[in-house]
């Protein structure tokens, strides 16, 4: 951080002062009037990801345009996963105000509090991204996360999620799978809710950050795994330590980014410049979603074209995953928050899945008539 950050003078009072002394000075001093630009105000945001993540470009995208719409009197200074704080560390470390901003998934943190994870990795009740995303923002989600964040755990922050993530690929198999037996008894790592989903189906589950999985394996604390998508997969190396790649899976598959803010250092803006820190948002969701299709497609072939097996979730195993959910909710229930929140969802998907549903024309069709023989059999 700079003094300017560091000082105990409010941001906001500091960008008003600034901006009147500046004036006075310019009214006196005219011989040297560059001299009074107004330093920018730079903010620390970390990751959850390493550098060469696919999603440290996606947070820039949110950086790149948080600069742009404050006409420079913002700069980020946009660090990945463990230049400040670990991975798994990004809320403490923005509820301290060792860090302004994050960028990560409420899953990382579900260790804190299980409701966390309905927040991205829950049951989607057969609502897709797009449709949780929008229940946080109009279905009364966000309010619920504020609860949980500030009144019930006390957290000095506040949270946003943007980009509705295409849903996760169930991972990365040394051998073939064809149906739930299979992976019983199998190390997996994963996150959030979806690591008590998969050890009641059997798995041995390690919750591990994205740099920390191929390492893994290759010492044999794991034998198979998920992360998110395939750029990042591939970014890190996962087609090196396994060939059977296993896309579409019930265990998270609403997930959208979490941007955490300290609420002290949103409080201290000039509301114009709050404004464009929470609507980059939304202006990056649509820049991210834009990429990630892209990418992840462009990523995709280069697997299959070197030589991994691509296939689809058994539908075996994804019969068992509702089931495993089904009984997760029972238990999770008791918590009456969590009721709440899931409640909330529910309410939600079935009223707007239903038009989804009903209102979407079966796209597979479509496309095996355009491209026959392109999908796996």
């Amino acid at each position: 951080m700079t003094d300017q950050t560091r000082s105990p003078l409010s941001r906001r009072s500091f960008l008003r002062t600034g901006a009147v002394a500046g004036g006075a000075a310019a009214a006196t001093t005219l011989a040297a009037p560059a001299v009074l630009a107004q330093a920018p105000l730079v903010v620390k945001m970390q990751t959850s990801w390493p550098a060469s993540d696919i999603w440290m470009d996606m947070a820039r995208q949110y950086t790149e345009r948080v600069e742009k719409m404050s006409g420079g009197r913002i700069q980020v200074d946009l660090l990945p996963a463990g230049a400040v704080v670990s991975a798994f560390q990004v809320l403490d470390a923005v509820n301290d105000g060792v860090l302004d901003v994050a960028h990560s998934v409420s899953a990382y943190w579900y260790g804190k509090n299980k409701a966390a994870s309905l927040f991205g990795t829950g049951p989607v009740f057969g609502g897709n991204p797009t449709t949780m995303l929008s229940w946080f923002y109009q279905g009364g989600g966000r309010e619920l996360y504020r609860e949980l964040t500030q009144d019930m755990m006390g957290l000095n922050v506040v949270g946003l999620l943007g980009f509705p993530m295409p849903a996760q690929p169930f991972g990365w198999f040394t051998n073939p799978i064809s149906g739930a037996a299979d992976v019983a008894g199998l190390k997996y790592r994963t996150v959030g809710l979806a690591a008590d989903l998969m050890q009641s189906m059997g798995m041995s589950v390690a919750q591990l950050p994205g740099g920390e999985i191929v390492p893994a394996m290759e010492r044999g604390v794991i034998d198979a795994f998920e992360f998110n998508n395939p750029s990042s997969d591939m970014r890190f190396g996962a087609q090196d330590v396994a060939q059977n790649y296993y896309l579409g899976s019930y265990h998270q598959a609403s997930e959208a980014f979490e941007f955490l803010f300290n609420r002290d250092f949103l409080d201290d803006l000039d509301d114009d410049l709050r404004a464009i820190m929470e609507y980059g948002v939304e202006a990056a969701s649509t820049a991210n979603t834009a990429f990630a299709l892209d990418n992840y497609s462009a990523d995709l072939q280069k697997l299959v074209d070197g030589g991994v097996n691509v296939q689809q979730t058994p539908n075996d195993i994804l019969a068992t995953q509702l089931d495993a959910w089904s009984e997760m909710i029972t238990q999770l229930e008791t918590d009456p928050f969590i009721k709440k929140v899931l409640d909330s969802q529910r309410e939600w998907v079935e009223r707007v899945t239903y038009y989804e549903i009903l209102n979407s024309p079966d796209y597979r069709l479509a496309y095996e008539h355009f491209f026959p023989g392109k999908l796996p059999s």
